[in-house]
């Protein structure tokens, strides 16, 4: 007989925020349907960057239009678009996945300038969980001591994350993405999955 695979996600509203850390986009992606198969209802948010700027990982309309296909739900592009967020409470959590590190510092030090940041303050505003998938070059140096402040900050979540480059990239670090739904899981029980801090490949 064949064991039915759970469906661990089942109604929630999960906010998925995209930031410019363009490389892992696609990874991205494969994440979001990844939830959509768990049951997830995925709304999308996009930061500056990634709303309006093309690179040689992805053009902008082609992104979109992914985003469409496996969401169904309009793209939340604008601060006035994220900020109903707070007083609506219509997420159960909101996921940063990639979390650049422009994204990181200014989380940590109460910036809101991006669709992306008021998302993040709008969830934490209602004390739900705030999830971030960290994917930066300065991780281990400049924002180091950002990534030590969100650690400590309630309700917010790490992405399980390791060094991707540690000869090459020293200071380099980027979440495990194939761990992102297990840290949902255990954020909206409340709990940090561990290991947060992961060895080489």
């Amino acid at each position: 007989m064949q064991e039915v695979q759970e469906i661990r996600l089942k109604g929630v509203k999960v906010g998925v925020v995209l930031t410019g850390s363009h490389c892992t986009i696609d990874d991205a992606l494969i994440q979001l349907d990844a939830l959509k198969k768990e049951g997830a209802e995925i709304y999308p948010i996009l930061s500056n960057t990634v709303d309006k700027v093309d690179n040689r990982f992805y053009k902008v309309k082609d992104l979109k239009s992914a985003l469409g296909n496996i969401t169904k739900k309009p793209i939340i592009n604008t601060i006035v678009g994220a900020e109903p967020i707070g007083p609506q409470k219509f997420l159960d959590i909101v996921v940063i996945v990639p979390a650049t590190g422009n994204t990181i510092g200014k989380l940590a030090n109460g910036i809101v300038d991006t669709p992306a940041l008021m998302a993040a303050k709008a969830q934490l505003r209602n004390q739900r969980p705030v999830v971030v998938a960290v994917s930066t070059n300065d991780a281990l140096s400049i924002n180091a001591k950002n990534i030590g402040l969100l650690l400590n900050m309630k309700n917010i979540y790490f992405v399980p994350f390791r060094q991707d480059d540690p000869v090459g990239k020293a200071n380099s670090v980027v979440a495990d993405l194939d761990r992102l739904i297990d840290t949902i899981v255990c954020a909206l029980r409340g709990k940090q999955i561990q290991p947060v801090m992961l060895g080489p490949v």
